[in-house]
């Protein structure tokens, strides 16, 4: 921990101490933990035992225990919450749904969570089952849930607790594209995050609360926006971007970024952070000071060995799938979703090389993946089954389908219309070449679209119906992608994309990772 945060918290502590109406509350945040129980490596995928022994790995469940712990003993007032997407990342999630984290969340203590996108990925059952499992509220404002029977009677849209003898307002805030992000079914409706915050900030300010923390699933730029567009948020714990806020390497603001009074703050994902923001509130409830920093999960901190232990047995069912080496790479494979969600990159190459080549049989000739769905990097060497698990957890199964050329070119507009934001609909292909141009305006992006023929690339034929495969969730309007989901002759029951791509890997094994301009950018 840098000096600087040491002495911004002894001077908060001080300035606490000399004006008696002050009310000091550390916060202590994680978001997107993706089912990352274990410790990870450096590329957010699996970390092997005697790397972790050697102290090479970040994060897990048993150093949040630690962290935690340490962190609730350097105040005497805190809370611990949670900015959504829990689910999903993981062959624990695979295996057990939310169970596992319920209780993992439940021994950490939290206090409350907001929904995720991807609590919504098994629908709105698993969900239930897991509000149902954990000891805290879980918050979301902007949607209305009155028509969706599981949900109606049980998800809030915030939450008044008392905490070291004030009343503090807690809010949730999801993508509000939810229903194109995961499978929310059709009860649902999703609303606009400022409205539906500030509907809130009135009603909990009507109850005389005048502390107000959102937790925000909705991403660093729609935190910014919220709070540029509402009054009397004093906080937003987000998430959903994996935005790293601080002074460390690669961090995109600063911890915590204001906005006006409002302080917002993020903790990258995976576990690898533990945020630890302590705010000052006057007698008005007014920050006057908002100080802290992300605490990197490294080896110094130390593994809860009761935790430790209780994941290692959760494990148990898993490791006779996830230990199979099923091939080799001669080189990491990249799959950072900054890289990917923005250009051709080498996990986006090997995972529409894969589909494409599964199908090419029945005559496909495009493939377009989501990067979304694209979840960790590969290191060099023995591939495992649970490394590929990890970068394509999502059970998705191969869909192919008939496509004109003015659709194919349709979606290749969708995929980069809001590469600004990191989104995950930026296209992965194989079969096809295009070029776009950030800077022009979303629709008109894409020009130069290239069909493979036999050997050679030709102009892609608005007219022309081709053969394309992608996956289930892409084809069925995931990420944008409603231009098919009226597709013609489509199949979404191929098999699953994870061992698609593993039987590709082993059959071009060692496998050299690469990019060959099929994206190019002007």
């Amino acid at each position: 921990m840098s000096v600087r945060f040491l002495s911004s918290v002894a001077a908060l502590a001080l300035s606490a101490g000399t004006a008696m109406a002050d009310y000091s509350l550390t916060i202590l945040h994680t978001n997107d933990f993706h089912a990352r129980f274990e410790p990870i490596s450096k590329y957010d995928s699996g970390c092997s035992a005697e790397d972790n022994t050697e102290g090479k790995c970040f994060g897990g469940s048993a150093r949040l225990v630690t962290a935690v712990e340490e962190a609730r003993a350097r105040s005497n007032n805190s809370i611990l919450v949670d900015g959504g997407d829990q689910f999903q990342g993981t062959l624990f999630y695979t295996y057990y749904k939310g169970k596992l984290a319920a209780e993992m969340m439940n021994k950490m203590g939290y206090t409350a969570m907001t929904v995720g996108n991807h609590e919504f990925d098994d629908g709105p059952e698993v969900l239930r089952g897991f509000m149902d499992a954990v000891d805290f509220p879980v918050l979301m404002s902007n949607a209305d849930v009155s028509g969706e029977p599981l949900l109606a009677d049980k998800l809030m849209k915030s939450t008044v607790i008392e905490q070291g003898g004030e009343k503090i307002g807690l809010i949730g805030l999801t993508p509000q594209d939810t229903d194109e992000l995961a499978s929310p079914g059709p009860n649902i409706i999703f609303t606009d995050p400022s409205d539906a915050v500030q509907g809130e900030v009135d009603k909990l300010t009507a109850e005389g609360v005048n502390k107000i923390i959102v937790l925000s699933h909705s991403g660093y730029g729609v935190d910014k926006m919220v709070a540029e567009k509402t009054t009397g948020v004093d906080v937003i714990v987000g998430g959903h971007t994996n935005t790293l806020l601080g002074d460390m390497e690669g961090a995109e603001g600063a911890y915590p970024t204001m906005v006006g009074s409002t302080a917002i703050v993020s903790a990258y994902a995976y576990g690898k952070f533990l945020g630890e923001l302590n705010v000052t509130f006057d007698d008005e409830g007014n920050v006057t000071e908002a100080v802290g920093a992300p605490i990197i999960m490294d080896g110094a901190v130390a593994e809860d060995e009761s935790t430790k232990a209780r994941i290692t047995e959760a494990a148990a069912p898993l490791d006779e799938i996830r230990n199979k080496v099923v091939a080799e790479t001669s080189e990491a494979i990249e799959g950072n979703r900054d890289v990917c969600r923005a250009q051709e990159c080498g996990m986006g190459n090997l995972v529409a090389d894969a589909m494409l080549d599964r199908v090419a049989d029945q005559g496909v000739q495009i493939a377009i993946a989501n990067s979304g769905g694209l979840r960790a990097s590969i290191d060099a060497g023995e591939v495992t089954m649970g490394e590929v698990l990890t970068v394509l957890p999502f059970q998705n199964t191969l869909s192919t389908f008939e496509a004109t050329g003015e659709t194919i070119v349709a979606a290749l507009e969708n995929g980069v219309s809001q590469i600004e934001e990191g989104a995950g609909r930026f296209p992965q292909v194989a079969g096809i070449k295009f070029t776009f141009d950030a800077a022009a305006e979303p629709g008109s992006r894409v020009s130069d679209v290239m069909v493979k023929e036999g050997d050679s690339f030709v102009a892609i034929d608005p007219a022309k119906t081709y053969l394309a495969v992608t996956n289930n969730y892409v084809r069925n309007g995931g990420d944008g992608y409603k231009m098919f989901t009226d597709a013609a002759n489509a199949y979404d029951f191929g098999p699953d994309l994870a061992d698609v791509t593993a039987e590709y890997l082993a059959a071009n094994a060692p496998y050299t990772p690469y990019t060959d301009g099929r994206i190019t950018k002007k």
